[in-house]
């Protein structure tokens, strides 16, 4: 592993809102096919640094790469990228079923007319195969909107599937889901990284599952507190610091930073 080259490189990754230091001076890599699962308490930055990291929000200072290119200028590549939000927001009275959801993370090859037989043979068996990975074959006819929460997480991933990726980034992706579909989820995501050879970044509070399905956890609280193997950066006293809240989340002092 020493050997490859980095999925996703933050460097110097700082985030400043109003008066605010949301995230502080943030550096990690992740290399093919790992988990790495963020913890920390509410508020202390977490979905902001993600959402930094895929250009979702304006970041203050710092470099972002994913496949050793600036997140600015990815482009097609974006298409390599699956994002779960913590919160997926929609009408559920809006008039759509499963199967025409995850159809629509499916986009068509290059030379290959959108309306021809072709492009409805290809988007059809990747709606099937994505439905079938997660085990959600049966949902594909129901309204978005009658699903359970842990039933939508399944449909989102699915969207994530139908397309090939290299990097999925999942915030809070188990919250409003029960004990059991957590730990189906959590299974179901060591199977994908595994056969789609996928690097997973997710955004947790479920330290037990963490630190039995991850390969790494970075402890955060504004800044990186500890950035290790499960065992070694769930220690209590890397808890304690991850926990407490920080007191240093006003800008200091003549701080100041380049606009990017």
């Amino acid at each position: 592993m020493k050997n490859q080259l980095p999925i996703l490189k933050v460097e110097n990754l700082t985030v400043v809102r109003g008066k605010y230091l949301a995230v502080r001076d943030v550096s990690f890599e992740l290399l093919p096919g790992t988990n790495t699962a963020i913890v920390g308490a509410n508020g202390a930055g977490k979905s902001t640094l993600v959402q930094a990291i895929l250009n979702l929000i304006k970041r203050s200072y710092g470099r972002v790469n994913i496949f050793d290119c600036p997140i600015e200028h990815l482009k097609s590549l974006r298409s390599q990228i699956g994002y779960m939000p913590q919160n997926f927001i929609f009408d559920r009275s809006f008039p759509i079923c499963v199967r025409e959801l995850v159809g629509m993370g499916w986009l068509k090859n290059k030379g290959i007319a959108i309306f021809s037989r072709q492009h409805h043979y290809q988007r059809q068996a990747a709606i099937n195969q994505a439905l079938r990975r997660v085990n959600a074959e049966r949902l594909q006819h129901r309204a978005i909107g009658t699903l359970s929460g842990g039933e939508l997480k399944r449909v989102l991933l699915a969207y994530c599937l139908v397309m090939p990726r290299k990097l999925l980034v999942l915030d809070e992706a188990f919250a409003g889901v029960d004990v059991q579909g957590t730990a189906e989820f959590y299974q179901l995501l060591d199977q994908l990284k595994q056969e789609e050879n996928w690097t997973i970044l997710q955004i947790s509070h479920d330290i037990d599952m963490v630190s039995r399905h991850c390969d790494r956890v970075i402890c955060f609280n504004q800044t990186i507190v500890a950035d290790d193997t499960p065992i070694a950066a769930l220690s209590q006293e890397n808890l304690l610091a991850t926990y407490h809240p920080s007191k240093n989340k006003s800008l200091p002092r003549n701080f100041n930073f380049d606009y990017n």
